[in-house]
């Protein structure tokens, strides 16, 4: 904690909740009083944080699917401003996850955070459900969605973390994948949070177009409010989730969707794609810093027995520890 508690002293590009660049001593002077930071209470929340993820993970591996659609963000890993499509559809054969590249020089707190997203020795290709994912570059294209696609990587560090977190933290077993990558973090062309909400809905339209019998889940990889809390933010957009209040979501300023905070609209896609479903589960790890973000984030749905099988997932980066849990079993499907 405390390589990351002095770069957050360091850092010169922080944000208030309204999107406004302010110091790191801005931002403690406006923090909430009495935070609990104790070793004790952020071993706990982590230990928690931990909990959450492997429920997910055994939440996806128990669904069966035969395809994973991961809704996430490039953090300049992959695409540019030479190219930075504001949603793009990787279609490719397979995806490579490679080791870390970062230099030897960096600070051994932030390797070990890193290493989480990277294979730890030489690369490795993932499946890919590539008719899926051309299906629905086409089927987009017809709901007035001018989709960027790739069939390859550009670059040999391989897939960004969004992606490699779902691979090496949450797939217990071989499972393809659809990347499907929101610029959510780079002006000029970052897409609102309607638009956001109107792809989940297409993307939804044009799954259920294809097999009827595959069993396809969407799963939003990217944190709630970061670095900068905003508890207030993330209980509008997971209440506005269970609820499947989309035009709640697509309200919400863009001014509060910079940084980290920007993918929340990961989870405003996959709220769109799982608009009616029934809502199974919902875990929040709730932060004890100043600046960091809720660890660990989820809600999880699936369509009603005797119907089309389809399920949807979203979960938040671990960033920073904390904990607080609400889940309902699913007690109406076998």
């Amino acid at each position: 904690m405390a390589g990351h508690a002095r770069r957050d002293e360091q850092y010169q590009n922080h944000l208030d909740r309204e999107g406004n660049r302010v110091s790191y001593g801005e931002l403690l002077r406006h923090a909430p009083e009495g935070i609990d930071v104790s070793l004790k209470t952020i071993s706990e929340r982590v230990a928690a944080c931990g909990r959450a993820l492997d429920r997910l993970a055994g939440a996806i591996e128990a669904a069966k699917l035969d395809a994973l659609l991961v809704v996430g963000d490039d953090q300049h890993e992959q695409y540019f401003e030479d190219n930075m499509p504001a949603f793009l559809v990787y279609c490719g054969a397979s995806i490579a996850n490679a080791p870390l590249d970062l230099p030897p020089e960096a600070p051994e707190y932030w390797k070990r955070a890193r290493s989480v997203y990277h294979e730890p020795g030489a690369p490795r290709e993932y499946p890919v459900a590539r008719d899926l994912a051309l299906f629905l570059v086409e089927r987009l294209v017809d709901q007035q969605f001018d989709i960027a696609f790739a069939d390859r990587l550009a670059r040999p560090r391989g897939e960004g973390h969004a992606f490699g977190f779902v691979h090496r933290r949450l797939l217990r077993a071989p499972l393809p994948i659809v990347p499907v990558v929101v610029n959510t973090y780079y002006p000029p062309n970052q897409p609102r949070p309607r638009r956001c909400f109107q792809l989940g809905v297409a993307l939804r339209k044009s799954i259920e177009a294809w097999r009827p019998e595959a069993r396809i889940g969407i799963l939003a990889s990217g944190g709630l409010s970061h670095f900068t809390v905003d508890e207030a933010l993330d209980r509008r957009v997971l209440d506005a989730c269970a609820a499947g209040d989309g035009e709640a979501l697509a309200e919400i300023p863009p001014a509060k969707l910079n940084s980290g905070s920007s993918e929340i609209r990961n989870w405003i896609v996959a709220a769109g794609a799982a608009q009616g479903l029934r809502p199974l589960c919902t875990s929040t790890c709730r932060s004890t810093a100043r600046r960091q973000a809720p660890a660990a984030a989820w809600r999880s749905w699936r369509w009603p027995p005797r119907t089309r099988r389809f399920s949807a997932a979203g979960r938040s980066l671990p960033a920073s520890p904390g904990r607080s849990a609400r889940c309902r079993p699913d007690r109406s499907s076998g």
